[in-house]
């Protein structure tokens, strides 16, 4: 019997992914036995401070890659969207699963859709992708910093008498909270995150015995697609500093990616997209990315930059 040890951090959603990944592997492989290990993150330990303002990569998955590359554990369990554009040296991604409806949702109080909250709304969300590109379309909606995890949230939101927060859709889903949704938020409100709504596996390079293994479950369609949005990211270097959002999509031999830069306060969006052959998936996001910069959002990194924020 084959034993494997999948490394994980230690939220309700982080452990249904890294489930869902054993249940997943050992459908391949029946006698596998598993075992998931909890590691607590930097992201884990500092809760009462935005992400934007950590100012540091990699806050739910360097502890994680750490006990990876000293062979502690076989695999690492992460959401996509925490993981680096550029990973540690040594390591990779071996597959990535089918990936769950990207989109972003509001949670209100009240059941208000988006374009029906009151002025002067009070929505809680600590993403600065998110709070941008509310801003944009409404600046008078005030936003208050939110952290935690799902269930948190939502709490915090009733405690707090928020009128909503924002939060992705494949964790309230997976955490069995849908029955809370007042509204879904299409890419033209707030564009994903890169990543989002997948799961990743990594492992070290060179480990042919479970490359091998976390490929049988590999999705196609969504490692193009993350790949894609991810080449966006790792041109303009971008963490949870930069308002950044990326969302592609495969179709047959084709993919389309849009991508967007804000600036912090909303003022000023960039948003494109290209089409192009799947297998191109690094240059077309490359090439989306430096189009956008050529517009004029290098001008917003120049200025998040100067802020010391980036």
């Amino acid at each position: 019997m084959k034993r494997l040890k999948l490394g994980s951090r230690g939220s309700k959603l982080a452990l249904w992914q890294a489930d869902y990944v054993s249940s997943q592997l050992t459908k391949i492989v029946p006698d596998l036995n598993v075992e998931i290990k909890v590691i607590k993150t930097k992201g884990d330990k500092i809760l009462d401070v935005a992400l934007s303002r950590i100012g540091d990569k990699g806050l739910f998955t360097r502890e994680i890659e750490k006990e990876l590359l000293d062979g502690s554990i076989d695999m690492a369990i992460h959401s996509m969207k925490d993981l680096s554009s550029q990973l540690a040296p040594g390591l990779c991604i071996a597959a990535v699963l089918e990936r769950e409806n990207p989109a972003d949702v509001l949670i209100s109080r009240q059941g208000y859709r988006f374009y029906d909250l009151p002025e002067g709304a009070i929505i809680g969300t600590s993403s600065l992708r998110r709070i941008s590109q509310i801003r944009a379309l409404r600046p008078d909606i005030i936003l208050v910093d939110m952290r935690g995890n799902v269930e948190t949230r939502i709490k915090k939101m009733y405690e707090q008498e928020l009128d909503g927060i924002v939060l992705a859709y494949a964790g309230v889903k997976r955490l069995g909270f849908e029955d809370k949704i007042s509204d879904f938020l299409p890419h033209d409100i707030i564009l994903p995150a890169v990543g989002q709504g997948a799961i990743a596996i990594e492992v070290r390079q060179g480990d042919s015995v479970n490359l091998e293994l976390a490929g049988s479950i590999n999705h196609e369609p969504t490692d193009w697609a993350t790949r894609t949005e991810r080449s966006f990211l790792r041109v303009l270097e971008g963490g949870c500093q930069v308002p950044i959002g990326c969302y592609a999509e495969v179709r047959g031999e084709n993919i389309t990616v849009e991508g967007l830069i804000a600036s912090l306060d909303g003022s000023q969006v960039f948003r494109g997209s290209i089409q192009g052959n799947y297998q191109e998936a690094d240059l077309i996001g490359q090439q989306l990315a430096h189009d956008l910069l050529h517009k004029g959002a290098a001008s917003i990194l120049a200025e998040i930059r100067e802020a010391g924020e980036y």
